[in-house]
């Protein structure tokens, strides 16, 4: 049971496309990636619920919902998440709020027949000084980044639900950890976005004013590692698919790029011509970010989508959704 084993056809996920599938969070940046992916493939009996039609912080309204629609599939992409300083202002909702998600979807998942269910959660589940690249096993090995530890603590959590569901009860409950993720309907707000949207909406706003230059924090030196998130989505339904074990599984695209490399990559694709100025007083952050991805891989996972190819198709959607705004 908690050995990871590759799916049998009998019982894969791509073999029951008029399945109910209830994607929870599907109009976030991982759950709409996920969602397109289920259409693209020929799903046809998609479960989506806007947060005013379906709390899921709500232990009630969410036993009401499966035992009245009873999806066959859950895939959990529903989070509240937000950079350090709304970890910081909020540490009770981050915690309490994603225990509650968790706690209530898993639960309900189990006891309503669900056949498999795939919990998503990040990279900062791990220590804040963990060996690099990153493996599965460095989980609680080591103290959490102080900044976010409300949310690594609720996601941590919910790795180890699916785990005791699975141990206990027999339940197919899965994890994914992703890495940095960027892509369409991404968080662009000027104050509170990632590094990744941040530098797009940076380089376009001096692009469109005209302005001589953009200065950059640091010393550009950081390596970070990035997914896009249609690659995720993919990742998802491989899961889903092959994957049934009691380890999460990192997903990762296992490729590094200097903050530098990424700034002048953006820069390039947006086409401003001004100036990239880099401003060494302020802080660069960690030095080296990168997840161990070879579990995935192993099992005959690889993503597709390059950084100037995911970089053009974000900026697209900027330019067709934020700009307008």
């Amino acid at each position: 049971m908690g050995s990871s084993n590759l799916g049998t056809t009998e019982d894969s996920f791509l073999s029951h496309k008029s399945a109910k599938v209830f994607v929870a969070g599907h109009r976030g940046l991982v759950g709409s990636a996920i969602v397109r992916k289920l259409q693209q493939l020929g799903f046809t009996d998609l479960l989506l619920r806007t947060h005013a039609e379906l709390d899921l912080t709500r232990q009630a309204d969410v036993e009401a919902f499966f035992a009245a629609e009873k999806p066959q599939y859950v895939i959990l992409a529903a989070a509240k998440v937000g950079g350090i300083h709304a970890n910081k202002t909020y540490p009770a909702d981050f915690i309490a709020i994603n225990l509650q998600i968790q706690t209530n979807v898993i639960d309900s998942s189990y006891r309503h027949g669900v056949k498999k269910l795939l919990f998503l959660g990040s990279s900062c589940i791990y220590p804040k000084f963990a060996p690099q690249p990153i493996t599965e096993e460095a989980l609680l090995t080591a103290p959490l980044e102080p900044t976010n530890e409300w949310y690594a603590v609720a996601k941590i959590a919910g790795i180890k639900m699916c785990q005791a569901y699975r141990l206990q009860h027999g339940f197919d409950a899965i994890s994914g950890m992703p890495t940095n993720l960027y892509g369409p309907c991404d968080n662009f707000h000027p104050e509170n976005s990632h590094v990744l949207p941040a530098l797009i909406r940076r380089f376009h706003e001096a692009k469109a004013s005209g302005a001589k230059e953009v200065v950059v924090w640091g010393t550009g030196s950081p390596l970070r590692e990035f997914l896009h998130v249609d690659d995720l989505a993919d990742g998802v339904v491989f899961l889903m698919e092959k994957y049934s074990g009691l380890v999460h599984v990192n997903v990762g695209s296992g490729k590094e790029v200097r903050i530098k490399e990424l700034a002048e990559l953006v820069k390039e694709v947006i086409g401003f011509e001004g100036d990239l100025v880099w401003d060494s007083s302020k802080p660069d952050g960690t030095p080296r970010k990168l997840m161990d991805s070879s579990k995935l891989a192993n099992l005959g996972w690889i993503p597709k989508v390059s950084l100037k190819e995911g970089l053009v198709d974000t900026y697209k959607w900027y330019l067709e959704n934020v700009k307008k705004q």
